[in-house]
């Protein structure tokens, strides 16, 4: 999985992959669905999954501060109110792609 060109664009990510895909992520969607152990959890060996307490948001949340790609793998945001720990694969940014093109799939 490939991403050529990322930039956030009003409230939304725009990302053009590497087959000349276009997906856009509505920022606020993003953030809510950030993949860290302190925001989706985290299993233990039994499958179990541990949670902090529910994140609070407020409107700084859903404010790019800055875009870092992650080696070859994935993608890591650093929110405006200092969150910055989730890194997305690719590929599984690209399973969201919410186009009707991808939704088809």
């Amino acid at each position: 999985m490939q991403m050529n060109f990322l930039e956030v664009v009003g409230n939304e990510l725009a990302v053009v992959w590497g087959d000349g895909h276009e997906s856009y992520y509505p920022l606020e969607a993003l953030r809510r669905s950030c993949p860290c152990a302190a925001c989706a959890g985290e299993p233990d060996l039994f499958g179990n999954v541990s949670r902090g307490p529910s994140p609070q948001y407020d409107a700084r949340s859903f404010e790019v501060r800055g875009l870092d790609r992650i080696g070859n793998y994935g993608l890591q945001v650093r929110w405006a109110d200092g969150h910055g720990f989730g890194i997305w694969t690719l590929s599984d940014l690209r399973r969201q792609c919410g186009c009707p093109a991808c939704a088809s799939e």
